[in-house]
């Protein structure tokens, strides 16, 4: 009898201890990093190292078995030729990743979340480069070289949200919000790369994550004029619906205030084109406050803006522009709003997501609504701030500069208030951005 419990306990606790399982394997290739994500039944412990000729990033997993074969990569990967996996001993499944070339690898566990469970993440970076920013790419329309020399482009970095292991929210009929925003991210960076003075930088353009930071300053090193991130709402009842627009509420910019204050004795932080690093403490507070203050009151103009021109197109879920703690919003130095195109989790709005024709509607509302900003606000040294002016000279007329710019003479007009067409030498007329 004795003996027979001892066998039960045994095969229990011998079940327990092989409780966790690898049950598949997910890539993605960013612009500075492969990333491999391992979906397991429970958490792991890994145990990491490198072997050398030929390369391969070994990691160990304790008390851990293979449910199935290791599907390999479907596309080519920068870093991975392919993954393996063994029993080195008893208790322990070896995964042998065959590499490329030197990486420097990052292997960490992920707890689970709404539509993961436990996983383990393993990040590819190059040796040389490991854990640079990514490369944002956009298209960009050939600008006249001449004009270029003189004035520069307003730049505008378009983020779309999530990306990669993120899927973000999710749809009942399975879209994924991260799918849907590189949509129509690509197609307000298309139409903003058209315009002349103009220049888009994606983000993300591709289905890869970047982290929320890593998306500010890849923002700050395209020396953006303006940070725009695109998202789908969700909600725990299909119900909600309507576009947002939020702006960085004052409890964030307050707290990220603070964290840049205390980054200034350890590195050099362009704020406005101003080095804190030799500053003495009240000032670098001063040239902060100034410019969180300057930023904060672009991005509600910009949101505002946006919000108008997205009423256009459907219903919004508030009529005023929302404030909130989002991370990649805090920024102290480029305006930056954050655009919820719809809920997802509504089934028309999930569809109308899904609809090129409807991504095309809000890719166009917020980049009129950016124009219209600019078309007040162009920063100075721009194209943009160039070409809202035009002095008339004699013999012109108003219709005449009208076809110049592209603009109606009705919008022409209307821009400048004018009462009438009649037009006088040495007038300053106001250009629009766009008819």
């Amino acid at each position: 009898m004795c003996r027979a419990i001892a066998v039960f306990l045994l095969l229990i606790f011998s079940s327990i201890a092989w409780a966790t399982e690898v049950l598949g394997v997910r890539y993605w290739q960013a612009p500075d990093k492969t990333r491999l994500v391992f979906d397991s039944s429970g958490p792991v412990k890994p145990k990491v190292f490198t072997l050398d000729n030929p390369r391969r990033l070994v990691i160990d997993l304790p008390q851990v078995r293979l449910k199935s074969a290791i599907p390999q990569p479907k596309k080519k990967l920068r870093f991975l030729r392919r993954v393996r996996a063994g029993k080195p001993r008893s208790g322990v499944l070896r995964l042998v990743l065959d590499l490329k070339t030197e990486v420097k690898p990052k292997v960490f566990p992920l707890a689970p979340n709404a539509h993961y469970g436990h996983r383990l993440v393993v990040d590819l970076f190059a040796k040389t480069t490991a854990g640079s920013q990514p490369k944002a790419k956009a298209k960009v329309v050939k600008k006249n070289p001449i004009e270029k020399a003189r004035f520069r482009e307003v730049v505008v970095a378009i983020d779309a949200g999530h990306g990669g292991e993120d899927a973000g929210a999710i749809g009942r009929r399975g879209t994924r919000e991260k799918d849907v925003v590189l949509a129509v991210a690509r197609k307000l960076a298309k139409l903003i790369n058209e315009k002349k003075g103009m220049k888009a930088v994606l983000i993300r353009d591709g289905d890869y994550y970047i982290g929320l930071r890593k998306r500010m300053e890849l923002a700050r090193k395209a020396k953006a004029d303006l940070f725009v991130s695109i998202h789908a709402d969700a909600f725990r009842h299909a119900r909600a619906r309507g576009a947002s627009v939020f702006t960085l509420s004052e409890r964030g910019a307050s707290s990220e205030f603070a964290r840049w204050v205390a980054r200034r004795e350890n590195q050099s932080d362009l704020v406005g084109g101003i080095k804190l690093q030799k500053k003495d403490e009240t000032l670098a507070r001063v040239l902060l406050d100034l410019s969180q203050t300057a930023t904060r009151e672009a991005s509600q103009q910009i949101a505002r803006e946006i919000l108008e021109e997205l009423k256009k197109v459907g219903k919004v879920h508030s009529r005023k522009v929302q404030q909130a703690g989002f991370m990649v919003l805090k920024s102290p130095d480029i305006p930056s709003v954050l655009v919820e195109t719809a809920f997802i989790t509504n089934p028309q709005e999930e569809r109308n997501l899904r609809s090129s024709k409807h991504q095309w509607f809000l890719a166009k509302a917020i980049f009129h609504g950016i124009l219209d900003y600019f078309a007040q606000e162009a920063p100075t040294g721009t194209i943009l701030a160039e070409e809202r002016r035009h002095v008339i000279a004699r013999g012109e007329t108003l219709s005449g500069i009208a076809h110049r710019y592209g603009v109606s003479m009705k919008r022409l007009m209307s821009y400048n208030a004018l009462p009438h067409t009649r037009i006088r030498p040495g007038q300053v007329l106001r250009i629009p951005l766009e008819g």
